[in-house]
């Protein structure tokens, strides 16, 4: 039986109760074939000092998205998924509102996977542009 996009986005979230994600408020909002869509709320608690979002939040963001987005697209019945390298080029600040993160492959291999994840405002300005590498370790029997 397929799950309903909202059942997967409940169960989706659930998984992120006592993580980094749950302490960011960081929730997938929104999925399809070939993305995942994630949010997070521009807040104090995610600021830098001068009161704009901090890159490492941002680079949080990404990640969370990335990896969950290689959990979801790739076969973890028989491999673990793990991130390898983050890169994120920060080209816009902001202070308040919602920041998105959209991930999508740009390279989906059997042992490694390349994300590209754009970090955008509620009014789609860029934010930041990210890449994410995974790789895939098979499960021990």
């Amino acid at each position: 039986m397929q799950m309903t996009k909202e059942a997967f986005l409940a169960k989706a979230n659930a998984a992120s109760k006592n993580t980094l994600m749950e302490t960011l408020d960081i929730e997938m909002v929104d999925f399809g074939d070939d993305f995942l869509i994630a949010r997070m709320p521009v807040t104090p608690k995610v600021h830098q000092p001068d009161g704009v979002l901090h890159g490492g939040a941002t680079a949080a963001l990404a990640e969370s998205v990335g990896s969950f987005a290689s959990h979801v697209f790739m076969d973890t019945d028989h491999f673990f998924i793990r991130g390898l390298e983050i890169t994120a080029n920060h080209l816009k600040s902001v202070s308040e509102g919602f920041v998105y993160a959209k991930a999508t492959f740009l390279h989906k291999g059997r042992t490694t996977q390349l994300l590209d994840i754009r970090v955008t405002d509620e009014a789609e300005n860029l934010i930041s542009l990210c890449r994410l590498s995974t790789i895939s370790l098979p499960k021990k029997k």
